[in-house]
């Protein structure tokens, strides 16, 4: 039974972000909101109901609604983390940080080694990602773009437990911090298990953090690791149930949290027990994060690597609209059973 310490309540990531957010800007007056339609009272929340209920507690001095403009909120953001405050910038889509990759990349990024530690940019740039029949321009998975930029951390969040206790380490960093969570997974407005998928956990009501550059082993098994994140990990973890009750092959799960800082010594681990290394996200194929971590274990476990190590990803090619075509170009279930099949053979 539980109790006051650790009692816990089944949460979706929505309402994980919506919590963590609101603790932190109790605690903290510096922590403020900006973003576009984040300050509606009575409205939706945001694009996926996240903020539901915040304007009415905070005001709109600290939940603050911009124009439509990327640059001008990646803007604000910078400067108003240089000025000593920690803002929590809302990009609606991730696709749209290309709009503002001057004031990401060559500014917050930058600022703090080229002052020599003087200045300090700690934002937090919340923004959706992964394909959910929105299209090319909507549906992306940049994660790699920012997992190569020096001065920046990169968090990907797959389910509440963590989606709070990361984004709450996000806001009290002194890095400017990107948080990307899949739009499959936020389970608001009802949809609490969309597409099949349940991303709720257990969430404690005490105050908890999640430290940045750490991941979780989220499965564990023998014979092959298999990295993976947002609603990939859930069809990792599927491939790994199937691939157990019908050919007896036990796959160890990891969910990175991080990219940047990426925890590659617990990846490591895992493959110097299994021999094995599987990558799956829905990024494109060729230069996405999976083909850093498969270089780092090519370079640091090639002694103990029993097989080559693989990637399942979304095709080079935009993501198409058509319900049957997105199907076809995202990693599913089969492709991960195919490949891990094909390495223990």
């Amino acid at each position: 039974m539980s109790t006051p310490e650790t009692a816990t309540r089944r949460l979706t990531i929505a309402q994980a972000l919506r919590e963590a957010v609101a603790e932190e800007m109790r605690r903290d007056e510096s922590v403020f909101l900006l973003g576009e339609d984040i300050g509606v009272e009575g409205g939706f929340g945001g694009a996926f109901g996240v903020y539901l209920g915040l304007v009415e507690e905070f005001g709109h001095e600290r939940i603050v609604d911009t124009p439509i403009s990327e640059k001008a909120i990646a803007g604000a953001a910078v400067g108003a983390a240089l000025a000593g405050m920690r803002p929590i910038a809302d990009m609606q889509y991730s696709d749209f940080l290309f709009e503002c990759m001057d004031e990401l990349v060559n500014q917050a990024a930058k600022m703090r080694l080229m002052s020599g530690g003087r200045l300090s940019v700690p934002l937090v740039m919340r923004a959706p990602v992964g394909a959910t029949l929105r299209g090319a321009q909507h549906g992306q998975s940049p994660e790699s773009y920012f997992a190569h930029v020096p001065g920046l951390k990169v968090v990907c969040v797959s389910d509440a437990y963590h989606a709070k206790g990361l984004l709450r380490s996000a806001v009290r960093d002194d890095n400017p911090v990107l948080v990307f969570e899949h739009k499959l997974l936020y389970g608001s407005k009802g949809r609490e298990q969309l597409a099949g998928l349940d991303s709720t956990a257990e969430v404690p009501e005490e105050e908890y953090l999640v430290p940045l550059g750490k991941a979780a082993v989220v499965r564990e098994g023998t014979d092959v690791t298999i990295v993976a994140t947002h609603v990939a990990l859930y069809r990792a973890r599927a491939a790994a149930e199937e691939l157990a009750a019908e050919s007896g092959i036990e796959c160890e799960v990891i969910d990175p949290l991080t990219l940047l800082p990426l925890d590659a010594e617990t990846i490591y681990g895992s493959v110097r027990r299994t021999g094995r290394l599987v990558v799956v996200h829905e990024d494109s194929l060729t230069g996405g994060w999976g083909a850093e971590v498969a270089a780092r274990v090519a370079e640091d476990c090639f002694g103990e690597l029993v097989a080559p190590v693989r990637r399942v990803a979304a095709l080079d090619a935009p993501i198409p609209f058509a319900p049957v075509l997105e199907r076809a170009a995202l990693p599913s279930v089969e492709r991960i059973k195919a490949v891990v099949t094909e390495l223990v053979r």
